[in-house]
């Protein structure tokens, strides 16, 4: 059961400069610097799931939803970057950053933690439902073949305006969990909270900072997206940097 008691007593949202996302992925990769061999090993980590996606995605000719799970992705990637927020809390206290204590995490709020990832669990499976029920309502159960998928969604009216629909949808939604969970998992890990208290403080970071916010938000979809085009091999390298400058974003963000 969450408990609720929390968020009468969460900390204050700081208000920060339109520059200060930058200084986020600096001070990131001075941290993927400091600790390459475990930060590069959760980059790894994510390349190798991202071939293994993309692999059955094949297997099963859905080739074509690879950009809705390349989407639904970045909505848990959160959860996955703990153990980068970790290290970076770590060298930040000067403490040790060895791979024991960076892949073995101890969140400060677990079962908390554990509710969130429930919560984009929730929004992910939303995000993959609608996806297929709008390729359905535009090309029928039946997925054409790839070299005909392709030319159809970029030259007709009905590839056009299903790529126009999907997008305001998932925009939407990619909006929505990145509101909730902007700052939600370095909070859970760093203090003693309740999942709904740390929904609603990264809302509120996002609210009280919306331009330097939305300028961090289209640095992770471009880095982001930049790491996959390259068969997902700048994933390894992506995929820590923005970890660790998330931890930096909530250094920022938040009050002590």
């Amino acid at each position: 059961m969450v408990d609720v008691a929390h968020t009468s007593s969460m900390p204050q949202v700081k208000k920060i400069a339109m520059t200060e996302p930058w200084q986020w992925l600096a001070a990131g990769w001075q941290d993927l610097r400091a600790n390459p061999g475990i930060s590069l090993g959760y980059g790894f980590v994510v390349l190798m799931l991202s071939y293994a996606l993309s692999a059955g995605l094949i297997f099963f000719d859905t080739l074509f939803l690879v950009i809705p799970f390349a989407a639904g992705f970045m909505q848990l990637a959160p959860i996955l970057a703990i153990g980068l927020y970790e290290a970076s809390r770590r060298r930040e206290a000067g403490l040790d950053v060895g791979s024991i204590t960076t892949y073995v995490v101890r969140p400060r709020s677990p079962l908390q933690l554990a509710y969130f990832g429930f919560a984009l669990t929730f929004f992910l499976m939303a995000w993959i439902y609608l996806a297929f029920f709008l390729f359905a309502v535009f090309y029928g159960l039946e997925a054409p073949p790839l070299e005909e998928f392709i030319p159809s969604l970029l030259l007709t009216v009905r590839g056009i305006a299903f790529l126009a629909i999907g997008t305001a949808v998932g925009a939407v939604l990619a909006f929505t969990v990145f509101a909730i969970s902007a700052i939600a998992v370095p909070y859970l890990l760093d203090r003693d909270a309740d999942a709904v208290s740390a929904m609603l403080l990264s809302i509120k970071a996002v609210r009280t900072n919306f331009a330097p916010m939305m300028l961090w938000a289209w640095l992770i979809v471009v880095l982001t997206v930049s790491g996959m085009v390259v068969f997902y091999v700048g994933l390894v390298f992506v995929f820590p940097l923005i970890g660790h400058a998330t931890w930096h974003a909530y250094r920022s963000l938040v009050a002590d």
